[in-house]
């Protein structure tokens, strides 16, 4: 895509899908003890009649797990239940240390010139600088601006919080499981359920992820609606903003719960390849996805509707026919009530297969420039790239559960006594395993990364071929990094580690250069072009 079109905050508290395409399956994967460890008693231990100290009275951070001895067996632990109290104390400790960074950070952005923006800005076309001259020559070159003053500030702000994002990623696992906060979630859940397999589950699933979502809330409001204001780049309103958040967070709420007894079950019936069959699983889960991610998720955040420039339509679907792609339905998405920024992208499989536009996108490109967005996400389409991604997801998936499925036996060996568990299927493990999957997605994400440039890359070439218009192409990527307020050349570390898409100067000097069709000679891609 031109760029992506989540905003990951949106699902990250509940779904809390792991990184480079490793996603919901890999955080799953949590417990799964046999049913005889649960309905023991109401606190979800194994005490022995008479023994039970769990309600006796409020237990200190030092008494939150604590042994004893049923006659003539061996040491079992009994956990007490954890108290509401010390929850939110905790929670509000990290939520603490999360605002007062979110604070520091605002107070340390510069702000632009150009005033707050409150209601939604009327849009204007954008002129790349080379638009003067495109209409005595077709075939110049267009010129890559500098990046402007602003764009630079903005860049080097996203990259102080993207490393922020990567320590706080390892922080809070190590939180939650160092201070015991877990395995005090899991008894309490385990102490609301009555002791019972799935209630357990769903309930620490749900705690975990509200209290996650409460911790990285600040943040969250700097990083997608202060800061994105400040930079003019947002033009949503705090209540669509905090509706959008409650959304995202129900969604991955309702996911969790519907589908998390599936990898706990296989964890519990077979702990030593509870990682393979998760991985098998994690194909037909990315495929459904695919498909119902359009028709009943995308639509919970924005309004999808038909095109409202007919005209318009008919050319991108004549642009799509050309490209094979039949039976496709355009659809226009009203972005401009959330963000500035540009976009467009094909998605869905079969009947819900549909090319979609955003309103900032018809409003500040020409229909040539919009021909050409169109043209590449098309590339993406009929290249197979969602496919191939998919796939790579599932190797990703299998990969990463056997890393964790192998380390975290190191990890609970010695450390566990402190965490409060000692199996990877007590479900207070899940900080371990986003701890060990988050360390595997920075190990991978260059490759990820390379992988996807090299997508983005055919897809600018499939859309040259498929629409010859070389000056629309390139305006378009300046026009898109003007308004974006990208960096057209950012740097080998920042391509490396954080760049899913080839630099915008690099793709407008290949698409600057790459003209077959002038010469004669045929594209790699043109057995797939109708004429």
């Amino acid at each position: 895509m031109l760029q992506r079109g989540w905003d990951v905050r949106q699902v990250r508290a509940g779904a809390r899908f792991f990184n480079a395409g490793v996603k919901e399956a890999g955080h799953k994967c949590k417990d799964g003890r046999s049913s005889s460890t649960f309905n023991i008693c109401p606190s979800g231990t194994t005490c022995a009649p008479g023994q039970c100290l769990c309600r006796q009275r409020l237990p200190t951070l030092a008494e939150s797990i604590h042994e004893h001895r049923r006659p003539g067996q061996a040491r079992i632990a009994c956990a007490i239940v954890p108290l509401m109290p010390y929850v939110l104390g905790i929670a509000l400790g990290l939520a603490a240390i999360t605002g007062v960074w979110s604070s520091v950070a605002a107070a340390k952005t510069v702000i632009p010139d150009d005033p707050f923006p409150g209601a939604a800005p009327s849009p204007a076309p954008l002129d790349g600088p080379a638009a003067a001259s495109a209409a005595a020559n077709d075939e110049a070159p267009v010129e890559v601006p500098a990046p402007s003053e602003k764009a630079l500030r903005y860049h080097h702000g996203n990259n102080a919080i993207w490393a922020a994002e990567q320590v706080l990623s390892i922080a809070l696992p190590l939180l939650l499981l160092f201070t015991g906060l877990s395995a005090w979630l899991r008894t309490l859940a385990s102490h609301l359920a009555g002791g019972r397999f799935y209630p357990t589950l769903a309930i620490y699933f749900v705690l975990f992820s509200v209290l996650l979502f409460l911790v990285e809330l600040p943040l969250s409001y700097y990083i997608g609606f202060a800061r994105e204001h400040a930079y003019g780049l947002s033009t949503q309103r705090f209540s669509k903003w905090a509706s959008d958040q409650a959304k995202g967070l129900g969604v991955g709420l309702l996911i969790g719960v519907l589908l998390l007894w599936v990898p706990y079950l296989l964890l519990a019936k077979s702990p030593q390849r509870w990682w393979l069959w998760t991985s098998a699983l994690a194909l037909p889960f990315y495929t459904l996805t695919l498909i119902v991610t359009p028709l009943w998720i995308a639509p919970l955040f924005n309004k999808f509707g038909p095109m409202k420039d007919k005209l318009l339509e008919g050319e991108v679907l004549a642009v799509a026919s050309r490209a094979g792609v039949e039976g496709a339905r355009v659809f226009e998405v009203n972005k401009s009530v959330d963000t500035a920024k540009v976009n467009a992208y094909v998605t869905g499989v079969g009947g819900s297969k549909r090319i979609v536009l955003w309103d900032t996108l018809i409003a500040r490109l020409s229909p040539a420039q919009a021909k050409y967005v169109v043209g590449h996400e098309l590339g993406h389409y009929v290249l197979g790239h969602v496919w191939t991604s998919i796939i790579l997801s599932t190797v990703l998936t299998f990969i990463g559960l056997f890393g964790a499925h192998r380390l975290s036996g190191v990890v609970l060996g010695h450390f566990g006594e402190h965490m409060g568990f000692h199996q990877l299927s007590d479900v207070a493990s899940l900080p371990l395993l986003m701890l060990l999957l988050t360390l595997f997605s920075l190990v991978i994400t260059p490759a990820a990364l390379a992988f996807s440039r090299h997508h983005e890359h055919e897809a600018d070439r499939f859309g040259l071929e498929l629409t010859h218009d070389n000056r629309a192409a390139a305006t378009a990527f300046v026009a898109l990094q003007q308004q974006n307020l990208a960096v057209p050349r950012p740097g080998l570390l920042y391509k490396i580690f954080r760049s899913s898409h080839p630099p915008i100067g690099e793709r407008v000097d290949f698409i600057n250069s790459y003209r077959p069709w002038m010469q004669g000679e045929p594209g790699r891609y043109q057995d797939l072009i109708a004429p």
